[in-house]
């Protein structure tokens, strides 16, 4: 039986990895800090999952950054044999720095606002800005964009159409229990997000490192 062979040391595959995982900080740290600044003071869904940690915490009083992890890290449990492991591996620690993110922003940080929808679109644009960054290192966010890729999957369908279902359902609960104003904020934000998402994700940028340049991304 032939052994394998161990694998070479790559410096420009460790440089990568270290640039890649930079970008996952800087974009989980943006985001967190749109949550925790702008978005869960007022009680506005960040998405789906965003919308469940607003209800746990309104009903037991969990901090959020805890509720927020704990419901990313459940959900992604179910997808990491469709996301492989890598990706596993950088969406688990893109969360878990998006939760502390949060906790350290509410505790040390407040909104210079008092309109509260000055505060949803200042935090739709950071929000945005931190999950297209996660997004183009190949990541999940989180949320319940992991349960929609898997009901995608099993039914043959676009996954935009269960997370609009799922997250509506989640955002008019969420509306009912607390301020019906939520929902037109919710949606609010998350077409704004989503624009600066859709952005990011296909804007071109080459870094120059040691060696050829190359894109963020190719279309």
């Amino acid at each position: 039986m032939r052994k394998k062979k161990p694998v070479a040391y790559s410096p420009y595959r460790f440089r990568r990895i270290c640039r890649q995982y930079s970008f996952i900080l800087l974009g989980a740290i943006i985001q967190g800090c749109a949550m925790g600044i702008f978005l869960f003071p007022n009680s506005i869904p960040s998405g789906g999952a965003g919308g469940l940690t607003v209800l746990f915490h309104f009903f037991f009083n969990i901090p959020l950054s805890i509720i927020l992890w704990m419901i990313n890290s459940s959900m992604l449990l179910f997808a990491i044999h469709f996301l492989g492991g890598s990706s596993a591996v950088g969406t688990l620690f893109g969360i878990t720095i998006t939760s502390i993110a949060v906790n350290l922003s509410q505790t040390y940080f407040s909104t210079p606002f008092s309109n509260v929808w000055i505060d949803m679109l200042i935090g739709s644009l950071v929000l945005g800005t931190g999950i297209g960054i996660l997004l183009r290192q190949g990541v999940s966010n989180g949320g319940i964009g992991v349960i929609a890729l898997i009901i995608s999957k099993y039914r043959n369908i676009n996954p935009g159409k269960p997370l609009f279902w799922i997250n509506g359902v989640i955002f008019v609960i969420t509306a009912y229990i607390i301020d019906w104003q939520i929902v037109i904020q919710a949606l609010i934000c998350q077409w704004f997000s989503t624009k600066i998402v859709a952005y990011l994700y296909n804007l071109r940028i080459r870094l120059p490192i040691s060696g050829p340049a190359f894109a963020w991304r190719k279309k």
